[in-house]
């Protein structure tokens, strides 16, 4: 790809030699807004960039290290949590060339301008951090694990949320979810202590979100942590071996993340961790802005990058038979308050999520979906609001209100469904079975929505819920509709989801 540059950019580039290895990365697939700054973020966390050639007209740039270590930990790294910029996956591999020479190329002075900016802020990050230390102040003596408690916890924050977060600070070994209290917490456990001093120095007090989701950190009087699942409330990254017990995630190798060394590049003010590789989360405006989701085991589809204020989502091309499906597939990754079909255009259709972030949840896993033969295509509305009806207005039915429907999955904040949002799949989670349900009971329930069943269990410790693997995705999807909710008597209401679990 690099011998696509221009000849007057190679010819001006200095080959010291040609070794597998490189302190000169060139990255390719860059996105044409991506800003110098963008990429520069990408190599920060890993040490001091010292050049940066942006070969704009090629979506492609060069980008210079300060010592080839640092190079080989970042490539390192990104083989394993593929970095993003402007929301599109980007590529690094070594260079051909050890040293980028651009004095005499034109049109440096921004990418220039740049490098001083991001090397300032990130050498006064670290001064800040440091401080303690630098001053002759008591080297950290509390042990490698940290207690996290989240307070005001107004949207979900997972296991691979925090993962992701305090993996900037160094390699974790281990974390463990619980709540106590009514309160959300997670141990954490660094594999050097100075990991987890400077992830306390940079994190405590930090809201995730604007004014939620509040950080409160402390060092545990663990010492180490006792892991026995894998799955989305417990890891051991140490031991992938380990089961995953009765969770509705299957068990996924999720990499740790190289250590940086015992001074990391700390890069978590509010301003700036935005430009943090590798990591991502629903995009609500606020102190961590808008990251991107990498690593194994995701909750946050990748099409959710920093949340407007809209909450109606406009969707397109339905079969305008199954019109009254909307709200099901819709709440499987929101709360559904209206629900307008078009009068002129019944294959369209308007829906208003609860919020915003409801909104681009449900336009991220629901555009491109095939329902009954029709691919819908899902955006945001130009209009804030579905209204309803005037009194005496004729409306035909064609405008729902949901609002105060006893179906919400979501109303409560930070509900412990948003931590199960996944893709549809071909394998749905049931819960709420009631003890008298067989599994030929279930079988002949979803065979008779017209799906073919290919596999079905039980969990081991709880038979109120099941995996049933149907012949498709789209018969999934429907099965879904038509079943989520479905009344066996004795107040047992069937409740169906999608999941990422495998038979």
């Amino acid at each position: 790809l690099e011998q696509s540059a221009s000849s007057d950019v190679v010819f001006c580039l200095k080959v010291l030699s040609r070794t597998p290895t490189s302190r000169v990365l060139h990255l390719g697939q860059i996105p044409s807004d991506a800003t110098e700054a963008d990429v520069i973020s990408l190599g920060l966390p890993f040490g001091t960039v010292t050049n940066l050639l942006m070969l704009k007209g090629k979506n492609q740039a060069l980008l210079e290290m300060a010592s080839e270590e640092a190079a080989v930990t970042m490539v390192n790294y990104y083989a394993t949590a593929r970095p993003y910029l402007c929301n599109r996956p980007v590529y690094i591999q070594y260079s051909n060339y050890r040293e980028l020479k651009t004095d005499n190329l034109p049109n440096q002075a921004r990418a220039q301008a740049a490098l001083q900016g991001m090397n300032a802020m990130q050498s006064g990050n670290l001064a800040t951090a440091s401080t303690p230390v630098a001053e002759g102040g008591p080297l950290p003596s509390q042990g490698s694990v940290l207690r996290v408690i989240v307070e005001n916890l107004f949207y979900p924050v997972t296991l691979d949320l925090l993962c992701q977060i305090f993996s900037k600070f160094g390699s974790i070994l281990k974390i463990i979810t619980f709540t106590k209290n009514s309160m959300f917490q997670a141990l954490i456990q660094y594999a050097d202590p100075m990991n987890a001093y400077y992830a306390k120095i940079a994190l405590d007090g930090r809201s995730i979100y604007t004014a939620c989701c509040t950080l409160r950190i402390d060092f545990s009087k663990l010492a180490s942590l006792k892991v026995k699942y894998n799955n989305e409330k417990s890891r051991d990254f140490t031991r992938l071996d380990l089961p995953s017990g009765d969770s509705q995630l299957p068990l996924e190798p999720c990499v740790a993340p190289p250590a940086f060394g015992k001074k990391p590049s700390l890069l978590m003010s509010s301003d700036t961790i935005n430009n943090l590789p590798g990591v991502s989360v629903p995009g609500i405006p606020g102190a961590f802005g808008s990251l991107t989701v990498t690593a194994p085991g995701q909750m946050t589809p990748p099409g959710v990058f920093g949340v407007p204020g809209n909450s109606v989502l406009l969707v397109s091309n339905l079969n305008p038979e199954k019109q009254t499906c909307l709200c099901a597939v819709c709440s499987v990754y929101g709360d559904v308050h209206r629900v307008k079909i078009m009068f002129n255009k019944k294959e369209n259709a308007l829906i208003q999520m609860a919020d915003a972030f409801q909104a681009q949840l449900a336009i991220s896993y629901l555009n491109g979906l095939t329902l009954y033969g029709k691919v819908l295509h899902a955006s945001l509305s130009k209009y804030q609001a579905v209204q309803l009806p005037h009194e005496g207005q004729q409306d035909q039915g064609l405008t729902k209100d949901y609002s105060n429907s006893p179906l919400h999955r979501f109303k409560k904040p930070g509900s412990k469904n948003f931590q199960n949002i996944f893709p549809p799949s071909a394998t749905l989670h049931l819960s709420n079975i009631p003890p008298s349900v067989t599994v030929d009971d279930l079988k002949n329930l979803f065979a008779s929505t017209g799906s073919t069943v290919k596999a079905f269990r039980f969990f081991q410790h709880n038979y109120k819920m099941a995996l049933i693997q149907l012949g498709s995705v789209e018969e999934a999807v429907q099965a879904l509709i038509a079943l989520h909710n479905h009344d066996f008597g004795e107040n047992h209401h069937l409740r169906v989801s999608f999941t990422k679990s495998t038979i």
